[in-house]
């Protein structure tokens, strides 16, 4: 289906039903209005040190040069979408914790809604060129709903569509987080109908190796 052939309204202003799934590991550490501020700070402190915090939404628009519609599964207060929009992309992000999409919200110029991974449904004919999972959302979900939320994402891919995941191993995981393995991660990917693409230990594109911390995972939606 090209872009003429769709429908006039598949980008809807309003906000999908948010139907709960089971809580999530991030809910565990994070909850209320100023603990999701004093996590955007920590953020904006980093980027004011210097730090560059816009390796994801470029690693994204290499894949789907803008402009593109983009997903961003996780989107916490918004730093990824709002990143794509300004550099062209028709971009949403979603989030179960409301505090966190609040604060995504302040940027007028891009879609933020609150929704769970596990059960996220944006309506069929909203089909996006790519979704990425960014800052550890992988190792953060509820036990037991990788595949639920591999399923989903999949679903909103347009064919030929990218699932970008980048996350931290054994070893290597944020505090609170659960280990997922690349082979568990890719089984479910395959369950869920992508096929993998290739894999990086940055969002630079550093090789990955054995010993590699932390992956970025890219998988396509190949025959949708």
């Amino acid at each position: 289906m090209t872009d003429a052939e769709r429908p006039t309204d598949m980008w809807s202003t309003d906000s999908p039903a948010s139907v709960p799934g089971p809580t999530t590991r991030w809910a565990g550490l994070q909850r209320g209005s100023q603990a999701a501020r004093a996590y955007r700070q920590r953020f904006l402190d980093l980027e004011a040190a210097g730090r560059d915090l816009h390796g994801e939404a470029r690693f994204v628009s290499a894949l789907a040069p803008p402009p593109s519609r983009v997903l961003d599964a996780g989107c916490g207060f918004g730093r990824v979408a709002s990143e794509l929009t300004r550099m062209g992309h028709t971009a949403v992000g979603v989030d179960a914790d409301p505090d966190l999409v609040a604060l995504a919200a302040e940027d007028p110029d891009t879609r933020f809604a609150v929704a769970d991974l596990a059960t996220l449904d944006l309506r069929n004919e909203q089909e996006f060129h790519a979704v990425v999972m960014a800052g550890n959302v992988v190792p953060y979900l509820a036990d037991g709903t990788l595949h639920p939320v591999l399923a989903r994402l999949t679903a909103h891919l347009a064919p030929g569509g990218y699932l970008v995941a980048g996350f931290g191993l054994a070893g290597s995981l944020p505090e609170g987080g659960a280990a997922v393995s690349t082979a568990q991660y890719d089984r479910a990917a395959h369950v869920a109908g992508l096929s993998y693409l290739t894999r990086y230990s940055t969002w630079d594109r550093a090789p990955f190796t054995a010993t590699s911390g932390y992956a970025v995972s890219v998988h396509r939606l190949v025959n949708g």
